[in-house]
């Protein structure tokens, strides 16, 4: 099948007012993107369609979670943050950082975590944060001024909407961006650019990605993190997710490592 027999704008469209999507705000660009991946490789419409959709789901249904948006930004709205200290805010986020897996193991860590990674790369000034997902929530755990430039990137505009207000809330800018990282990778320059638990969801949508997306970013350095080990914790995968982060990495690139418990963090020097 040929771009010329699909009319791209109107299958897209067709995707994003579905009634699975019509309401999350949803990147337009991840969806055309898919199409365009996925259009040489097909016979009929039909097969692209239902292609297409499968892979958005992959993308995009582990990081949903049961949360509503609109009743989390009128909680959000009740509190009133003497500092990151307060304990309304505090419960809040941790709240929101309890709904999905990835964010809630790392829950009884913080803010140790955290004071591990800075030890290695330095408190950054300009932080990219990217598939962000729910993580911005744990930043009052990490340490970091108030004056730090926290960019983050995800494709679903109500959690970026969410985000926003709760960097408002504590002092940050409001630097959250509905951006697909794969299609438009930032071009702000960072001290510190944090893509975590997303590099092998990234490879199995396009393989090569994250050579392509690592390559064109313009920061200091990466930390990239990846599971040691299966949820079960019954399988460990640090050698198969350091295959992962070096078959992406040039020759010249430096890389380190960092294991926090169920975390193995490759600290990349770009």
């Amino acid at each position: 099948m040929s771009t010329q027999n699909v009319n791209i704008n109107k299958l897209k469209e067709r995707i994003l007012s579905s009634r699975k999507y019509r309401n999350l705000g949803l990147n337009p660009d991840t969806v055309e993107d898919l199409i365009r991946q996925e259009i040489t490789n097909l016979t009929s419409e039909k097969a692209l369609r239902k292609n297409v959709r499968r892979k958005l789901h992959n993308i995009v249904a582990p990081y949903l979670g049961k949360l509503d948006y609109t009743l989390l930004k009128n909680q959000l709205d009740q509190i009133e943050p003497a500092s990151l200290d307060d304990k309304s805010l505090q419960e809040f986020c941790l709240g929101i950082l309890s709904q999905h897996a990835s964010t809630a193991e790392r829950i009884p860590l913080m803010p140790a975590f955290y004071e591990q990674l800075f030890k290695v790369t330095g408190r950054p000034d300009t932080l990219l944060d990217l598939a962000c997902g729910l993580h911005p929530f744990n930043f009052p755990w990490m340490n970091l001024p108030i004056t730090t430039k926290y960019y983050a990137y995800d494709i679903i505009q109500p959690r970026i909407d969410l985000i926003n207000q709760f960097f408002q809330k504590v002092g940050l800018l409001p630097l959250a961006v509905n951006q697909d990282i794969l299609v438009n990778p930032p071009q702000i320059h960072a001290d510190l650019a944090l893509f975590f638990k997303e590099a092998h969801r990234l490879e199995k949508r396009q393989p090569g990605a994250n050579q392509n997306l690592w390559s064109q970013l313009d920061v200091d350095l990466l930390a990239v993190s990846l599971p040691a080990q299966n949820l079960a914790g019954t399988h460990p995968l640090i050698q198969q997710h350091r295959t992962l982060v070096h078959q992406n990495l040039s020759e010249s690139q430096k890389v380190s490592e960092i294991l926090i418990e169920n975390e193995i963090i490759f600290i990349i020097e770009q």
